[in-house]
């Protein structure tokens, strides 16, 4: 089998954007990159895809080998080509963004590239064009939010319902009425009270909740009714 004529070969990159949330902040993970040029910059977690390697297989081999972290929710965002995007050669870059439970996850995290969490709105400069690819991955995630229970990746099974506030007020960076949200999500019927309490922060305690999965799935688009009004 031949070669295509006159086709200039080009590289293909996965970069991977980890969002995670820790029951109070919601925060993003990056590193220190390794290589020149702009090493020591801050930058998402980002490979070359191998000779055998297909996209997903590459996202999940470089999840793993820079954080440690697998089996988590990883979706595929966009691909980014502008022929001057990077410095060194013509290279495209396909994103994915993952969500996880920063508690659940915090002690797989490899720490040989100098991973660090960030608040969402304390992002550093990253090199690049990775500020735009963040910011893409946050408009994605609000609108699957508004569809799908996605946002409950980033919580533990058991949760609160200050904690499930908090997390959607950062994600749509709005805030909620909390007497409004509690009645509607109450309403819903979408989430299990558990009989246990959270008493970390008063000495009343908050009650946990778990999503109930089957009711979603039958009550689709339901999850509209969280997001602030300030951003339907």
């Amino acid at each position: 089998m031949g070669k295509y004529l006159n086709q200039k070969p080009v590289l293909v990159a996965v970069d991977c954007i980890i969002f995670g949330y820790d029951g109070d902040q919601l925060k993003l993970l990056v590193i220190k990159r390794a290589i020149e040029p702009v090493k020591d910059q801050w930058s998402l977690m980002g490979g070359f895809i191998g000779d055998t390697e297909d996209l997903d297989g590459a996202a999940k081999r470089i999840l793993l080998e820079l954080t440690g972290l697998h089996d988590v929710y990883l979706e595929q965002l966009h691909s980014y080509g502008r022929p001057d995007r990077d410095p060194i050669e013509r290279t495209i870059s396909v994103v994915y963004f993952a969500l996880i439970d920063i508690n659940k996850y915090n002690k797989q995290i490899n720490d040989q590239y100098h991973a660090e969490w960030f608040k969402i709105k304390e992002v550093p400069e990253l090199i690049f064009d990775h500020n735009e690819m963040v910011k893409a991955a946050m408009a994605k995630i609000r609108y699957q939010a508004a569809l799908h229970p996605i946002l409950f990746e980033l919580l533990p099974k058991k949760f609160t319902i200050p904690q499930l506030q908090a997390l959607y007020e950062q994600v749509y960076d709005s805030p909620i009425d909390n007497r409004n949200f509690i009645r509607k999500i109450t309403a819903s019927g979408l989430l299990i009270k558990q009989t246990e309490k959270d008493k970390s922060n008063s000495r009343r305690g908050a009650f946990y909740f778990k999503l109930d999965k089957n009711k979603h799935k039958a009550q689709f688009q339901s999850f509209l009714n969280f997001i602030p009004k300030t951003i339907k």
